[in-house]
């Protein structure tokens, strides 16, 4: 029987290809008929759908098996029954048994003493053993026939012999033994009843009396033919090695990171490193030992050696342990703020208000145009640390991460306007990171405000707030006036207490990276937001695939600080990159040990990026074959932070299409180089700078190359360009146009001609060059081209509506009076991205 058919796990489609005898995408196209158009030949099928392609390439096999697995049930049924049955009766069993043993005992012993009695009595009947082979020998005559003696019987001597033997002293110390022992075994037969009611039973040896039992019960249907007793042990056996197997399978799992290299995988799997090689090779894959494996190739190659796997996440590989903090080291820290909303609802504008009303930072006070975190101290020395996140659809991914390390969010909604599709997207970000949500109705000092009817709104999307029965805070405010600020501040506040937020200070820092940029005086600046611990100058730290030692700190404003707490924003000089934003950042006690661990993630990430750009395949050639003109665009994408270069690179990456793909071949922080430009020459590509510009000689190299380098400081408008690109590249539809209508009211018959019709122009304008279809009782009957077009006796290249022409069909002489000759023309049209 099928071991899939046994096991009912799941299997890879490719290993039913040999077992079907049919193609790989005949299986596929059957079953994306049924419905099943997420399954390709790598996926995993389940029982039920192995069962549908048995029915539909094995359809005799899957009657076969139906039925062995019909009566293989029947069987069990049977021995079931049987067994129950058993269990029934083994307690009256067992007393029986028991009984038995006694009473053989008590006959044994009876036995002895009559032979001892008749060795007594009949001397001469004694038997001979050999010594040598302790084997006793007869000395009885053979009896033959009947022999007759003459004598009489005298049953007067048999009834006096009975009462003499009983009555013998012999016999009577003979009989009370045997009383004796009678008793003896009854206190026996007793002791062993009691232990067999308070004996438990073991569930492997009960299993195995099963498995005794049905084996014993499969071999004895057909006595008579071995070959089917064969079977059914053979079939046992089976059943047993699948039990056996599932044990050694969970046994085998291997853990792995991503892309390991075919010696790594063959040393933890503990077979020669040429088995992983011959079994990569009926994959059509060639590798070397030393060669790395992608996911894929690592999964289906442990599950041809009885493997399970399973994959370490590179972020885990950390290799060092994040101590749990003690409750009596927490301490009170200020809450994380992010501030969230639509497109000129007056995010900024309220951030602006609060930063000018910060009494620290006075009129001086401001943020670089990229920091995005600050912290405030309000009227009552109460700290807030505020993130500012963009509103528009393309830094979704920004969003997403400022929802992540915050506590509160505020999600600013202008009262003049309605809820906005990032409004809804921002909501959807804060419950997902199940941090409390204040609403902050903005611009009420218009007249067309409305602040009801954006609560209402909110009701509409089960959210209601605190005026309408609801548990989220609002509030209504103005940042133009001011009007409400303070109330936003202290509900903030209040939110805050409500949650104790608490910290270690006493710790290594730990936290998360906020943005990164490149200047040219200092080097790498990260944005950096403590969550843990206290990070101070000095520190060795680890960020994402970079590690550095921190060189100087400074706060929002640009002012040196020395340390930096839970809560606290701060700029950081030191990494030797620029880390990707929303990476978390450790400190650690030892240098060594962050650049070891720097280095293996830059490894994983390279060969990560080495692996994700798609390379071209026969398979892929067809596709573009079957599309059509297939274009790329190839984008090399420099910008002043990592934030801005991640939102405007996965914006372009989604304007692909089947007919052009975008390819981002290079992404990073920083002035445009040579090196960019070389780079965008060998792989024909457009350099796009987001507030960045190139360097002189990056310029001159640019121009001499022809290479196209745009410059932008404004993300729609970059995104808008390179959508026009596209569409450049797109080749124009082809459309059909009608331009005249003919019809033909008289016909005339020339030898080597063929057939002329006489005809009129009903509309429009006919030209020699167009094509024609001849149409008859509203039917199409013919398209081609014309062979001729006259005037009387001269050739024209054109006749307008109202004027009679003779024309004839170039092949096609089956015209008739009263048909309908339709010109038309394929008018190129330019195409829009979809």
């Amino acid at each position: 029987m099928n071991r899939f058919m046994v096991e009912k796990k799941n299997i890879r489609l490719t290993k039913l290809v040999k077992e079907f005898n049919v193609s790989i995408d005949r299986i596929l196209s059957f079953l994306h008929e049924i419905g099943y158009k997420d399954i390709n030949p790598n996926s995993k099928i389940s029982y039920n759908i192995y069962d549908k392609l048995l029915e539909k390439f094995e359809p005799e096999k899957k009657a076969k098996m139906s039925a062995q697995m019909l009566a293989k049930q029947n069987e069990l049924k049977k021995a079931e029954q049987i067994i129950s049955e058993k269990e029934k009766t083994s307690k009256l069993e067992t007393k029986e048994i028991d009984l038995s043993n006694s009473l053989a005992k008590d006959k044994l012993v009876e036995n002895n003493v009559t032979e001892t009695k008749f060795k007594k009595d009949h001397p001469q009947d004694k038997e001979n053993k050999d010594e040598s082979s302790n084997i006793i020998k007869a000395t009885a005559p053979k009896l033959r026939g009947v022999k007759y003696t003459g004598e009489k019987i005298d049953l007067n001597l048999v009834s006096k012999h009975k009462p003499v033997a009983s009555s013998n002293s012999d016999n009577n110390e003979n009989k009370k033994k045997r009383k004796r022992i009678i008793k003896f075994d009854n206190s026996i037969h007793k002791k062993r009843k009691k232990d067999l009611e308070t004996q438990e039973i073991n569930p492997e040896e009960a299993q195995k009396k099963v498995r005794e039992t049905l084996a014993k019960l499969q071999a004895s249907g057909k006595k008579s033919s071995v070959k089917n007793r064969k079977e059914k042990r053979q079939a046992h056996r089976e059943a047993i090695e699948i039990e056996s197997q599932k044990k050694k399978d969970t046994e085998k799992v291997i853990k792995i990171t991503e892309y390991a290299t075919a010696t790594e995988l063959a040393s933890m799997m503990d077979v020669d490193i040429n088995e992983i090689i011959k079994s990569c090779m009926t994959l059509g894959l060639m590798i070397s030992m030393n060669q790395r494996l992608d996911k894929d190739t690592i999964q289906i190659v442990t599950e041809d050696f009885g493997y399970a796997v399973e994959f370490v996440n590179v972020k885990v590989l950390n290799e060092f342990e994040d101590d749990q903090d003690k409750i009596e080291d927490l301490q009170e820290r200020s809450p994380i703020v992010t501030i969230m909303g639509h497109v000129d609802h007056g995010k900024t504008s309220l951030m602006d208000y609060i930063r000018k009303t910060n009494v620290i930072a006075g009129e001086s006070g401001g943020i670089t145009q990229h920091i995005g975190a600050y912290e405030v101290t309000t009227d009552n020395d109460k700290k807030i640390t505020f993130l500012d996140t963009p509103g528009h659809e393309a830094f979704t991914a920004m969003r997403a991460r400022g929802a992540k390390v915050t506590d509160i969010v505020v999600v600013v909604i202008a009262a003049d306007d309605r809820i906005m599709p990032q409004t809804n997207e921002a909501i959807s970000h804060a419950k997902a990171a199940g941090v409390p949500i204040i609403f902050a109705l903005n611009k009420i000092d218009i007249e067309t405000a409305d602040p009801e009817k954006i609560k209402g709104q909110l009701a509409e999307i089960n959210m209601l707030v605190e005026d309408w029965g609801g548990k989220y805070q609002s509030q209504d405010l103005s940042a133009k006036t001011g009007n409400g600020v303070k109330e936003l501040l202290e509900k903030i506040l209040l939110e805050s207490e409500m949650l104790e937020l608490r910290a270690n200070k006493n710790r290594n820092a730990k936290g998360t990276v906020i943005e990164a940029s490149l200047d040219k005086g200092k080097g790498y600046i990260s944005t950096l937001l403590v969550q843990k611990g206290m990070l101070k100058i000095g520190d060795y730290t680890l960020a994402g695939s970079y590690s550095g030692k921190i060189k100087a700190m400074m706060n929002e404003r640009g002012d040196s600080i020395h340390s930096a707490g839970p809560s606290s924003p701060v700029l950081v000089l030191g990494l030797d990159g620029a880390p990707t934003a929303g990476d978390e950042f450790y400190v650690l006690n030892n240098e060594q040990e962050a650049k070891k661990i720097a280095a293996k993630r830059m490894q994983l990430q390279r060969e990560q990026n080495t692996r994700t750009q798609k390379h071209i395949t026969l398979d892929e050639i067809g596709r573009r074959i079957a599309v059509g003109d297939f274009q790329e665009l190839n984008i090399i994408i420099k910008g002043d932070v990592d934030g801005s270069i991640e939102a405007l690179s996965d914006s372009m990456e989604r304007l692909s299409t089947e007919e052009i793909k975008i390819n981002i071949i290079q992404k990073s922080v920083g002035q445009i180089s040579e090196s960019d430009v070389m780079l965008a020459k060998a792989s024909e590509a457009v350099i796009v700078g987001f507030q960045v510009r190139p360097s002189l000689k990056a310029r001159k190299l640019a121009e001499k190359e022809q290479i196209d380098i745009r410059l932008y400081s404004v993300i729609y408008k970059a995104i808008d360009e390179v959508k026009l690109a596209m569409q450049g590249l797109l080749s124009p539809e082809i459309e059909e146009r009608i331009v005249a209508n003919i019809e033909i009211r008289e016909t005339f018959k020339i030898s080597k001609i063929g057939t002329i019709a006489g005809c009129m122009v009903l509309d429009g304008k006919i030209n020699r060059k167009n094509k024609v279809r001849l149409i008859r009782d509203g039917v199409v009957a013919y398209s081609g081209i014309l062979s001729s077009l006259k005037r009387f006796k001269d050739d024209v290249s054109e006749v307008r509506q109202g004027f009679e022409c003779g024309m004839s069909i170039e092949n096609y002489n089956d015209i008739k009076v009263g048909d309908i000759i339709e010109a038309f023309e394929d008018v190129q049209v330019e195409r829009n991205l979809k």
